[in-house]
Parts: structure tokens; C-alpha cells; sequence
């Protein structure tokens, strides 16, 4: 198992999620600290003293308070620790949930393993250690389903077309009408509300703006 850890984490009731972990897989030597800027310099500190950290653990918010940071949240972290330590495992542990942030973090950033905080997180934690330990990439079933589907969506041209018309600044109550015109069909409001919800759904969405976010970045629109 893994000799030396760093944890970055700036919510005390996370972090006991992560000390009890820590504890049952008998690992003594981990450092925490609550700032991004903080964990790239102990990484840094390691590396020069010749006994670099095996495993960081990040979330990826960090609430901003009285002490300026350079580093302002966990993704960014991940790039500059990966700058100065290119084989550094990272696990992220966080409350996001959206399967194209998550996504993401793995294609993007090549993050080994991810874990929500949420009930059980103790034991996926755990499970998540251990994997990475064996050189496996880890994350929790219900998170492979999600990213699955978002993956396996396939947008078809009214899909475009309604994205695409949001993207325009078009309010959703006028897009039926813009589709007819277009003569685009299905184009009643039922309809269209049904796609943009079965679009949000696979890709983890709560918004609308999300979603055109996306398909920009995606190139679809």
C-alpha cells in the first residue's frame, strides 16, 4: 500500500471521511492541508528533499476566504502538481456529480480514481486506494452508468436545432415556433421540453446553459 500521502481538503468533516480511511488501510504518513497553493508547495518540498508523495487527494471547490491564493480550485491543482510530477497518482474526492465534469477529469486531466462524497464515501475511498495501488483506474459503478450514457448519446438534428436556437438567444416558449418555420418536426413545446431534458439527463445537466456550454465546446452547434 501507499507509504506517503498529501490531501488537500478544506472541509473538516471531509476530512475525517479521509482519516478514517487512511486508518484502516494502516497508512501513517499523510499530510493534510486546506489550500491549493499550500499542496503544490509541500509537493514541491517533497520532491526536493528526495522523498516525493505517491498519491495526492483533492476535492475540487475550495471556498475562498481572507488568505489569497494562487491556485483556486482542485482541476488547476492537478495540472500543476502533474507539471512538477508527471507520475503523481490523484484521486479526486467531491460532491460533483455531473458525469461530463467527471468525464472529463479522467479523458483531460488523467486522474486514477474519483469518488463522491456522499454516503458509504469512506468505503469507496478505500476501494479507490487500493485500486490505484494496483496501477487500476477506480470509480463507483453508479458513475460508470452515468458517464455510459453520456457517452452513448447520439444528438439528432432536432436536438441541434433546439441547442442551437438556445445558443442564438431564443427563449424555450418561442423555439416551437422557430421550428416550424424551419419545418423541423417534432416542434409542439411537450417536445421540446422532453429533448432538452433527455439531453440534461445524459449528460449530467441541471441547466440549460450547460447544455449549449457544451455542444459549443463540443463543436456541435
Amino acid at each position: 500500500m501507499f507509504k506517503k500521502i498529501l490531501i488537500a481538503e478544506d472541509h473538516q468533516s471531509s476530512n475525517i471521511s479521509v482519516q478514517k480511511t487512511l486508518h484502516d488501510l494502516d497508512i501513517k504518513n499523510a499530510d493534510y492541508v486546506y489550500y491549493c497553493d499550500h499542496a503544490l508547495t509541500w509537493l514541491k518540498n517533497a520532491i526536493r528533499a528526495q522523498d516525493p508523495y505517491e498519491v495526492l487527494i483533492t476535492d475540487l471547490s475550495f471556498e475562498e476566504d481572507n488568505n489569497t491564493q494562487i491556485i483556486l480550485n482542485g482541476t488547476d491543482l492537478i495540472k500543476e502538481a502533474r507539471a512538477i510530477q508527471p507520475d503523481l497518482k490523484v484521486i479526486v474526492f467531491s460532491v460533483e456529480s455531473r458525469s461530463s465534469v467527471i468525464d472529463d477529469l479522467f479523458k483531460v486531466h488523467a486522474i486514477d480514481g474519483y469518488v463522491r462524497k456522499a454516503r458509504h464515501d469512506a468505503d469507496h475511498l478505500k476501494e479507490a486506494l487500493q485500486a490505484v495501488y494496483k496501477n487500476k483506474y477506480y470509480l463507483p459503478d453508479d458513475m460508470k452508468q452515468s458517464i455510459r450514457n453520456k457517452n452513448a448519446y447520439e444528438f439528432t438534428t432536432v436536438d441541434i436545432a433546439i441547442v442551437s436556437l438556445l445558443y442564438q438567444g431564443e427563449l424555450q416558449k418561442n423555439i416551437p415556433e422557430c421550428l416550424k418555420r424551419r419545418n423541423i418536426k417534432p416542434s409542439s413545446l411537450s417536445s421540446v421540453e422532453k429533448r432538452l431534458n433527455l439531453m440534461k439527463e445524459a449528460f449530467g445537466f441541471t441547466k440549460n446553459e450547460q447544455l449549449v456550454v457544451y455542444c459549443k465546446e463540443k463543436e456541435l452547434i
